[in-house]
C-alpha cells in the first residue's frame, strides 16, 4: 500500500493537476481570507469555509477523474490486478494520496488562526469544528470521484458523474425545501426525506455554525466508507473477472454492496435517536446553542402544562430554533412541542391570534393565556450601511420560549411608561422586545396629555432628554415618585440649561458632574478614553453581568448626599480613580487634563431609595450614559448592557423576573488591522502563494515532458 501511496502522490505533483488543485482552492481562500478575515475583521474562519466549498464540486472532478479510468483505459491496472496486493490496499493507497492532496491547503488555512488571535477575540471553536467539517466534506468528495472513477475508461465521463454528484449533494438542501413547499401528501414528505440522505451541505453548515454534532461527522465517516467501499468491488469484479470468476462475484459484489448500504443507513438513523445532550456540542464563544442555568432552573419549575405549536412543516424547521426547543422540552414533562404545517392546517392559528403568523412562528398555549413570537423576533437584525441590506446578528429563541413559558403561566404584567415630550433618545426594537420578555407592559407617555402619572404605573423611564422640563413636568413626575413611584432615570450633560429636570435628581440628592469622563486606566477603557468599561459592583441590579462587562460610552459622573437620613444609596458602576471629568470634549483628540478637569473616581450607575411614607419606598435607578442601552453599545459586551436593563426594569416592577436571557449575538467582536496587514497579506494570499504553485507545477510538467 505505501508504494501505491507514493506512486499516487508523485504522479500528482509530477503533473499539472495536483498544483493546479491546490493554486485554485489556495486562490479562492485567499481571497475571502482577505475579505472577510483582514478586511471586515470576522472572528472565524467558517465565513471562509462556507464561501470556498462550492469549490470542490469543480476541482474534485478533476482531480479524481484520471485515478482509475486512465488505468483502465491504457490497460495499465492489470499489473496491479494482477499484484499479490488486496484490492482494499490499492484502493486505501489510491485514497489517502488524494487526501494528502487535499490536506495540504486544509492545513495552510488551519494555521491563521494563530495569526488572527493576535488581532483580538477569535472564536476557535466554531472555526476548528468549521475546518473539520471543510476536510471530512472534501474527503467524502474524493471517495465519490475515486469511486464513479472506477466505473468507466473514460475520464471525462468519470469527471462529469462526479461534478453532477457533487453538485447534487451541494444543492440537495433547497431541492427538499422546494419538494416540500411544493407539495403537501405524503410523497412529498417521504421524497424529501429520502433525498435529504444526500445532503452533504447541511451537514457541513451544521458544523461551521458553531453546532459539533456527532451525527453530521458519521454521516461524513460513514458514506465515505461506504464509496470506498463500493470501489473495492468495482475493481474486486475485475480482477475475479480477469481470474475467469466474474459469475460469482457479480452476486457477491451486488450483496456485499447491499449489506455496506444497510450497515451505513442503520448507523445514521441510529445516531437520530441518541439524545443531543452525547451526540451534539455548543462551540460557539457565546454558547448560542446551550441554554443558559435560568432558563433550566426554571422550565425544570413548571407545575403547569405548556403546548408550543411551530408554525412549519417539520421537514422545512428552522434547524436553530428546533434544538432550543428540543433542549426545553427535556427539561420538564409539562412541556410538549408539535409541529402544525400551515398549508395542511390553514385555520390552525384562529384559537390563538387574528393575525396570520408567518412561517416558524410559534405558538404557546398555556393554563392562563396564550402568546404568539412572531419568527422575525427569534432573530436579530441590523442594516448594513454598506450593502442597505439587514444581516442577521443575534438569535434571541430561548429567551423569547422562555418569556412566552412565564406570560401563560403567570398572572402579574407590571406596567412601565416611557416619558416623551422632551427630546427623550427613542428606545431601539430590541430594547423594547426586552420589557415584554420581562413581561412588563409599556407605553408612551406624554406628559402634556395627562393631569398625573397613571395610577397603574409600576415605573416610569425617563431616557436621555435633550430638553428641559416645565414646571407642571416636575410637578406631575415628582408627585408620582413622592406616592412611592418607581424610576429608571438616563440623565445625560448637555450644555442646554437643564434647571427643571435637575430638581428631579436633586429630589434624591442627585446631581451631574460638569463634562464627560475620560478613563485614563487602559484597561477600563474600549479604543477612546471616553468609552468606558466601569466597575461593575454588586447589587440587586447586577447579578445578571456578574463575571462580564458592561459598555458606558460618554458617560458623565453622579454626585450624591451620603449622609442623608431618609435616602439610601447603592453604587454599582464606578470608573478607575485615574479618571477625570472634562468640559472641551469638542476640541479634537485632546484627552489630557484641562484647568476645569474633576478628579474622579466617579458613579456613573447608582441606585436609590427614598423613604415618601411610613413603610413607602419610592426606587429610583440612575445611568449617567445616552449611548448605553443602545444596540450599538450592547454589541461590544455581546448582551451584558441589556442584560443590564432587563435587570433593572425587572428591579423596578419589584417582581421575580421571568427571564434573564438576552439576545445572543453571532458575533463576539471584530478583528482590527492595519491597512499594511491588509495590503501584505491580500498579497501573499490571493497572488503569491497561488502563483507559486502554478509556477512550480507549469515547470515540474515541462521538464518532464522534455524527457
Amino acid at each position: 500500500m505505501a508504494a501505491i501511496y507514493k506512486r499516487e502522490l508523485r504522479s500528482f505533483f509530477h503533473s499539472f493537476v495536483g498544483w493546479l488543485f491546490l493554486a485554485a482552492t489556495l486562490f479562492m481562500m485567499g481571497i475571502y481570507f482577505t475579505v472577510y478575515n483582514i478586511m471586515s475583521g470576522y472572528p472565524t474562519i467558517s465565513y471562509v469555509l462556507q464561501s470556498i466549498v462550492f469549490l470542490f464540486i469543480l476541482t474534485i472532478p478533476i482531480l479524481t477523474m484520471r485515478v482509475l479510468s486512465e488505468d483502465r483505459k491504457y490497460k495499465t491496472d492489470q499489473l496491479i490486478l494482477t499484484a499479490p496486493v488486496s484490492v482494499g490496499r490499492i484502493v486505501l493507497g489510491k485514497y489517502l494520496a488524494l487526501v494528502t492532496v487535499l490536506m495540504i491547503p486544509t492545513v495552510l488555512i488551519g494555521l491563521t488562526p494563530l495569526v488572527l488571535m493576535r488581532a483580538g477575540e477569535f472564536q476557535t471553536g466554531i472555526s476548528y469544528t468549521s475546518l473539520l467539517g471543510f476536510f471530512l466534506y472534501g474527503c467524502l468528495g474524493l471517495a465519490i470521484g475515486l469511486f464513479l472513477s472506477s466505473l468507466t475508461e473514460s475520464v471525462v465521463i468519470a469527471a462529469v458523474l462526479t461534478l453532477i454528484a457533487l453538485f447534487a449533494g451541494y444543492i440537495m438542501a433547497g431541492l427538499c425545501s422546494m419538494i416540500t413547499s411544493a407539495g403537501t401528501g405524503v410523497f412529498a414528505e417521504y421524497l424529501a426525506k429520502v433525498l435529504y440522505c444526500f445532503d452533504m451541505i447541511g451537514r457541513f453548515d451544521a458544523l461551521s455554525n458553531g453546532y459539533f454534532q456527532v451525527e453530521s461527522v458519521a454521516y461524513f465517516v460513514t458514506l465515505t466508507v461506504f464509496a470506498l467501499f463500493c470501489t473495492t468491488q468495482s475493481i474486486q469484479k475485475r480482477r475475479y473477472s480477469v481470474s475467469g470468476k466474474g459469475i460469482r462475484l457479480g452476486a457477491y459484489s451486488v450483496m456485499g454492496i447491499v449489506a455496506a448500504a444497510v450497515v451505513t443507513v442503520l448507523i445514521n438513523l441510529g445516531l437520530n435517536y441518541v439524545p443531543d445532550q452525547y451526540t451534539a456540542f455548543d462551540v460557539t464563544a457565546n454558547k448560542l446553542y446551550t441554554l443558559t442555568e435560568d432558563t433550566k432552573e426554571r422550565i425544570g419549575g413548571l407545575e403547569e402544562d405548556v403546548h408550543i405549536y411551530v408554525m412549519a412543516d417539520e421537514a422545512a424547521k428552522d434547524e436553530d430554533l428546533d434544538k432550543t426547543l428540543q433542549q426545553i422540552k427535556g427539561l420538564s414533562k409539562h412541556v410538549k412541542v408539535s409541529y402544525v404545517d400551515p398549508l395542511a392546517n390553514p385555520k390552525f392559528y384562529y384559537n390563538y391570534t387574528e393575525e396570520e403568523p408567518v412561517n416558524n412562528s410559534l405558538i404557546v398555549e398555556g393554563p392562563k393565556r396564550n402568546a404568539v413570537i412572531d419568527y422575525n423576533d427569534i432573530y436579530q437584525y441590523e442594516m448594513s450601511y454598506a450593502t442597505y441590506q439587514y444581516t442577521v446578528t443575534g438569535y434571541d429563541g430561548e429567551g423569547q420560549i422562555l418569556s412566552a413559558i412565564a406570560r401563560v403561566t403567570t398572572e402579574e404584567h407590571p406596567k412601565f411608561y416611557l416619558i416623551m415630550g422632551h427630546d427623550e433618545l427613542a428606545f431601539e426594537g430590541s430594547f423594547l422586545k426586552t420589557l415584554t420578555k420581562e413581561n412588563l407592559a409599556y407605553e408612551n407617555l406624554n406628559l402634556n396629555t395627562v393631569d398625573e402619572i397613571p395610577e397603574d404605573a409600576q415605573g416610569i423611564i425617563i431616557h436621555a432628554p435633550a430638553g428641559d422640563y416645565s414646571e407642571d413636568d416636575v410637578e406631575k413626575i415628582l408627585g408620582y415618585l413622592d406616592r412611592g413611584g418607581n424610576a429608571l432615570i438616563v440623565p445625560v450633560w448637555t450644555n442646554t440649561e437643564m434647571d427643571r429636570f435637575a430638581q428631579i435628581l436633586d429630589y434624591y440628592g442627585v446631581s451631574l458632574v460638569d463634562g464627560l469622563i475620560i478613563e485614563e486606566d487602559r484597561e477600563r477603557y474600549y479604543q477612546i478614553p471616553y468609552w468606558l468599561f466601569p466597575e461593575v459592583e454588586e447589587s440587586d441590579v447586577t447579578g445578571r453581568v456578574s463575571g462580564g462587562s458592561v459598555f458606558v460610552p460618554y458617560a458623565s459622573g453622579l454626585e450624591y448626599e451620603e449622609d442623608a437620613d431618609d435616602l439610601f444609596y447603592t453604587p454599582f458602576l464606578m470608573t478607575s480613580s485615574s479618571a477625570f471629568s472634562k468640559q472641551d470634549i469638542f476640541d479634537g483628540e485632546d484627552y489630557s487634563r484641562s484647568a476645569d478637569a474633576v478628579d474622579g473616581p466617579f458613579v456613573i450607575g447608582l441606585g436609590v431609595e427614598k423613604s415618601v411614607g411610613e413603610g413607602v419606598v419610592s426606587q429610583v435607578v440612575f445611568v449617567s450614559s445616552e449611548q448605553i442601552f443602545t444596540s450599538s453599545a450592547d454589541k461590544v459586551v455581546p448582551g451584558y448592557n441589556m442584560k443590564l436593563f432587563g435587570s433593572i426594569v425587572s428591579s423596578l416592577a419589584e417582581h421575580e423576573s421571568s427571564v434573564s436571557v438576552p439576545v445572543k449575538y453571532f458575533d463576539i467582536g471584530y478583528l482590527t488591522f492595519s491597512a499594511r496587514t491588509v495590503y501584505v497579506v491580500g498579497f501573499l494570499s490571493i497572488i503569491v502563494l497561488p502563483l507559486g504553485c502554478l509556477v512550480v507545477g507549469l515547470v515540474i510538467w515541462l521538464r518532464r515532458r522534455r524527457l
